[in-house]
């Protein structure tokens, strides 16, 4: 997943609360769905923070943002897809995924 090929981790919380929740994002989502070689990870990179947004899950969102990067998504690509994504999904969704991405590549 990142530039190292290690598949990020759930977060503590999740483990705590729902571990086997937390072991199939591991096990099956990022280490089996994430690996197939159909899509490139920067294609569901895309993809996945394209969702994201229509369907306004800001948390996740921020995580998928930074991973995008780490998959060579470039921040104007990134942007692009915020905007395209507000005539299908909604300005308030767009809205609120521009200043996550915001937050992302001030931080980045």
């Amino acid at each position: 997943m990142s530039p190292q090929n290690t598949p990020p981790r759930p977060p503590d919380s999740l483990s705590r609360v729902a571990p086997k929740l937390a072991e199939l994002t591991t096990g099956v989502l990022f280490d089996d769905v994430w690996e197939r070689k159909e899509l490139s990870k920067r294609d569901r990179s895309l993809i996945t923070c394209a969702v994201l947004t229509a369907l306004y899950r800001p948390e996740q969102l921020r995580f998928h943002v930074r991973l995008a990067l780490a998959n060579g998504v470039r921040q104007e690509e990134i942007a692009e897809l915020i905007t395209h994504v507000a005539f299908y999904a909604g300005w308030p969704s767009a809205v609120t995924a521009a200043q996550i991405a915001d937050e992302v590549f001030n931080t980045a």
